[in-house]
């Protein structure tokens, strides 16, 4: 049992799909803040595996991606000592509260979901019910654990206002059942930009490679994609209108060393800009360089690796039953 759940301490809640690659982005968006939250918060995350099917898998390299997935966050510092992490669909509570939650979900709630309306765009050939009803099971992870608060990017904000109004609705037909979670929103290193199009969320699915990083990138790789970023006409490194390629640069060097953008910008006056993504370069492969051997030694203990999930899993069960149980006497099913 993890040694902070149980405390007095509020319950934050959060998932990050098992792909293949875990971006710059996602660390410094996600998995880092996972980390410092582990403190001061009764923390429970999961690798969302379930949600990754929307989209179709190659059964062998799904597999992969979600060990590489759990070390990777483990990697990243997420401590099962002190939090609860396991792999979703190792807990059946999921999937079942989630199809309860498709009954109390409203067709036009989730047909406004713009993440919807971007993936069924982009996968046109493939939209399948998941999909579609892919906020409800969202807020059934969210619920089962009676999350205080839930970290959040701005793109995830609807998701969590919809489970909001799901909880809210369930509550008001049963009475109180579910806690109303509250977003989490860091101010720090919470959106890095494409390094090839500032105007856009860094993601791996972005068909110009040298646009993301993956934190398992080689350091030459890591320096080249920081040497080719954009950035403008200008020659002067301080955040700035229209200079969307440097604010993004600047915004990760600060997030990777904690130097306000004044400091940044005052160590560079009268350098160009190839100093400064050398400069930024170097300072996310310092980052990321432990990260990767810590990966490399976690992927290689396998008996590790399922002790640990499978623990944690266990637990989440017993902990998740509970809500679900609560649930189910409330509609009128009959309990076992």
């Amino acid at each position: 049992m993890p040694e902070n759940v149980g405390e007095k301490k509020k319950v934050i809640f959060s998932a990050i799909q098992p792909s293949g690659t875990i971006t710059l982005g996602n660390y410094l968006g996600a998995l880092r803040n996972w980390v410092k939250l582990q403190d001061d918060y009764n923390c429970i995350f999961a690798v969302a595996d379930l949600h990754a099917i929307t989209v179709r898998q190659d059964p062998k390299a799904f597999k992969q991606n979600i060990l590489n997935a759990y070390a990777l966050f483990l990697a990243c510092g997420v401590d099962p000592v002190k939090s609860l992490f396991f792999i979703q669909s190792h807990v059946h509570t999921h999937a079942e509260l989630a199809w309860i939650l498709n009954c109390y979900t409203q067709f036009g709630e989730l047909s406004r979901m713009t993440q919807f309306k971007d993936k069924s765009q982009k996968h046109s050939d493939n939209v399948n019910a998941g999909l579609f009803t892919y906020p409800s099971l969202m807020a059934a992870d969210i619920l089962l654990y009676q999350a205080d608060v839930v970290p959040v990017g701005v793109d995830q904000k609807q998701h969590l206002e919809l489970t909001r109004n799901i909880a809210e609705r369930f509550n008001g037909i049963y009475g109180n059942t579910f806690k109303i979670p509250e977003p989490y929103i860091s101010t720090v290193g919470s959106k890095v930009m494409s390094l090839q199009d500032p105007t856009k969320k860094m993601s791996k699915s972005d068909e110009n490679v040298n646009a993301w990083v993956a934190i398992l990138d080689k350091p030459e790789t890591i320096m080249k994609k920081f040497k080719r970023a954009v950035t403008d006409s200008d020659t002067v490194v301080k955040v700035g209108e229209g200079k969307g390629g440097i604010n993004n640069l600047i915004g990760i060097m600060s997030a990777v060393t904690s130097k306000t953008a004044e400091q940044i910008a005052a160590e560079f006056e009268g350098k160009g800009y190839g100093d400064f993504k050398t400069a930024v370069g170097e300072a996310v492969i310092e980052e990321v360089r432990p990260i990767q051997e810590r990966f490399n030694d976690l992927i290689n203990n396998k008996d590790y690796l399922v002790e640990t999930y499978r623990k944690s899993a266990e637990f989440a069960l017993k902990i998740s039953q509970r809500t679900l149980d609560k649930v189910m006497k409330k509609v009128g099913y009959v309990l076992k």
